[in-house]
This record gives C-alpha cells, structure tokens and sequence, in this order.
C-alpha cells in the first residue's frame, strides 16, 4: 500500500533503500533514544529493512520532491506492539532524519497512518509509547491528539538491553472523529 499526504509519500521499503537508511539510521541522536541501536553499515540497513521494515503497516516516509526516504513509520499490530492491546487497537511507531526535525513531517505522516489506521484497518484505539526522555516525540504525539494512559517505569529495551522508562499515550477514535470535525 502507497500512502500520500501534501509532503511526502508513505510506502514499503525497499533493498535499494539501505544507503538512505544508513545515512540516518546511524545518527546516535535517532536510535537510542527510540529504542534501538545505531546502524553500523549499508548492510546492517539492508537486513533491517529485509528483517524488520517488510512487517505490515511498515513505511518509508519518503519527500515527494526527491523520492527518497528519511525516515519511517508504522503500526505494530498483535504481539508486536510494545504493550499488549486488544485486536482492535495497534501501536504508532516513527523517526525521522536530524536534517528533518522540527518541519513537520512526522506529524504529516502520522496523522495519515492514523486515519488509515481508523478507516482502513477498522482500528478503535491507536497506542503510542515513547522513552520519557524523548520530549520530540512526545510533543508529537500531543500534537496527534494523543493522551496521557500510563508510564512504564521498568521497561526491558530488548535491542538496547537496558531498561528505560516509558510513557504509554493513547488516541481513541471517537476522539480522533471529533478533532477531525472541529478542523
């Protein structure tokens, strides 16, 4: 599935996408303040995105004007999501490039995963967790509508093996309808 929004262009990752996500993926301002290591190689990117990124609901974020990804985003669904929900509720995950902080983008691309998470996928909740030391992302899911459900003060980070604490935020989609129609 291809989804688009003014700026960007939210679709399957791609081999050929690794150089891209290396160039970002390494940042150690992006990774482990999300929740993973930074990427060490080109090849490290390609097993990521062969490994990880091919789940469903996974997207490139990518700007129109140069068709190349600088960032992701996506739904985790099931036992994949971070804190265990019911079937009708999934898990909004995203990060973006250090160049492209503070534009906009996320919020863009978020706010159209979600409305395809509410009428495509059927959702009736949509989760966010975010490390409590991550004010970016925070802010983000704020801006989304997103609120306050519970912190996670011990949480194990299996691919940071550390233990971090998190904030579990959440968007009901009665919630979501009436900010849709007060805009």
């Amino acid at each position: 599935m291809i989804l688009k929004t003014d700026r960007l262009i939210l679709r399957p990752w791609e081999d050929s996408d690794a150089p891209e996500l290396f160039l970002y993926a390494k940042d150690p301002a992006i990774g482990p303040i999300a929740g993973w290591p930074p990427h060490k190689s080109v090849e490290e990117s390609r097993q990521i995105i062969r490994q990880v990124f091919s789940a469903p609901e996974t997207y490139a974020v990518v700007l129109k004007e140069t068709g190349k990804p600088i960032g992701s985003i996506g739904l985790l669904l099931g036992s994949n999501c971070t804190i265990a929900l019911p079937d009708e509720a999934c898990e909004l995950g995203f990060w973006i490039g250090v160049p492209y902080w503070g534009q906009g983008l996320i919020p863009e691309a978020s706010r159209e995963l979600i409305r395809h998470a509410f009428t495509t996928l059927g959702m009736r909740e949509v989760w966010c967790t975010a490390n409590l030391e991550n004010a970016n992302s925070l802010r983000v899911q704020e801006k989304l509508g997103f609120t306050f459900d519970h912190d996670i003060p011990q949480y194990y980070s299996e691919l940071m093996n550390e233990i971090v604490s998190l904030r579990a935020n959440r968007l009901l989609r009665a919630d979501w309808e009436n900010m849709r129609q007060e805009h």
